[in-house]
């Protein structure tokens, strides 16, 4: 695994960047959180291909649990790639609902994540 930083002026994102998965449950986010976070870092990429598939399930509930982790520690996280693999309704939703806010968001790829992390 390689951490790739992105600064723009006093902001540093870390965009993880690995050939294996590297998120497979809420722990290995919480573990990715802390060591990003002595490393000055509140923003982090993650790419799609990194992460569980079962993330992308929700009757696992695993989505939930990480991106809860997220939001109570206040660590903005950009998931990037392609989402429309993953059929159903629910994930759409899902997918949607988190774009609205500023703490989680699903985009298509790391300029468009840069580019939300760094407002």
């Amino acid at each position: 695994m390689q951490i790739q930083i992105h600064e723009q002026g006093s902001k540093r994102i870390a965009e993880i960047i690995s050939g294996n998965i590297i998120l497979h449950s809420a722990d290995d986010g919480l573990q990715l959180m802390a060591d990003l976070y002595y490393q000055d870092v509140e923003k982090i990429i993650v790419h799609e291909k990194n992460i569980t598939p079962a993330f992308f399930d929700l009757k696992t509930r695993l989505a939930g649990e990480v991106l809860q982790k997220f939001s109570n520690y206040k660590i903005q996280l950009a998931i990037v790639g392609d989402f429309s693999r993953y059929p159903g309704q629910s994930i759409k939703d899902f997918i949607f609902e988190s774009n609205k806010g500023k703490l989680v968001n699903f985009l298509p790829d790391v300029e468009a994540a840069k580019e939300r992390l760094f407002r």
